[in-house]
């Protein structure tokens, strides 16, 4: 059995669709919408609005953790587009996902990243592609869990969570063989972007799972750039399985 695991696609539609080559099933964990790029300032549905040169000032804003600065020229930005903010950028979020569903191969197992909308998920839903929050699957023997979204930040990202709600979902999930989320367990090492030179929030209530069940294996994404893209928790392997608009490459399971 082998499956193919990537997370923070970020609109990444020509890669997605060839990240379940060779392998029996795909999931994908979360962050599909590409809404800022920190590398290409043009792309996006910031840069497609707005242009290059104000999304390097907001990424600039940002990375400086200007956020009362970074939120102010945001206004400022939105304040030039016709038409309502919301409805723009659900229009805009809309038709990414409707490419990226489009592509998927089937069986994909799929769960929430903090820049997803989940509720315009259902559009897109077909057979074949399982959609799991909080939630368990069988893949080839194995009992894999998923917990998806983050939790809350000064980005204000769509679907980010209170601590007790996303602890409740962990719970939810029990012990099981694989354990799926997007944001990691809450290490420093694990935690620690390189480039963006911050700490991520990751999950006590993960850390927590990860020490009393101990699953075979833990996988997540959401830090682009991790300082350790792998650490043990007693027996569990923790590994994060890279920004795939990135490397474009899917981290691969096989047993």
């Amino acid at each position: 059995m082998r499956v193919h695991v990537v997370s923070d696609v970020h609109g990444s539609v020509a890669a997605l669709a060839r990240a379940g080559d060779g392998a029996d099933a795909l999931i994908v964990l979360g962050d599909l919408v590409c809404f800022l790029d920190y590398h290409d300032y043009s792309a996006g549905i910031m840069g497609e609005l707005f242009g290059p040169d104000a999304v390097r000032r907001l990424i600039a804003l940002r990375t400086a953790q200007q956020f009362d600065a970074a939120r102010e020229w945001s206004r400022h930005l939105w304040s030039r587009i016709d038409g309502d903010r919301s409805a723009v950028i659900e229009d805009a979020v809309r038709r990414q996902y409707a490419e990226m569903f489009a592509v998927l191969p089937t069986p994909t197992y799929m769960t929430y990243g903090n820049v997803d909308v989940p509720r315009l998920w259902q559009e897109f839903h077909r057979p074949g592609i399982e959609v799991l929050d909080g939630e368990t699957a069988d893949i080839g023997g194995r009992r894999f869990g998923f917990v998806g979204g983050g939790l809350r930040t000064p980005y204000s990202t769509p679907y980010e969570l209170d601590d007790a709600d996303y602890a409740a979902k962990v719970e939810s999930v029990g012990a099981v063989d694989v354990l799926c989320a997007h944001i990691p367990p809450d290490l420093p090492e694990l935690l620690y972007d390189v480039e963006a030179r911050r700490f991520e929030r990751g999950s006590a209530a993960l850390l927590d799972a990860v020490r009393v069940t101990q699953p075979e294996t833990v996988l997540f994404g959401h830090v682009h750039q991790p300082l350790y893209a792998r650490r043990r928790i007693g027996r569990s392997e923790c590994v994060n399985v890279g920004h795939f608009r990135g490397s474009g490459r899917p981290h691969s399971l096989a047993w």
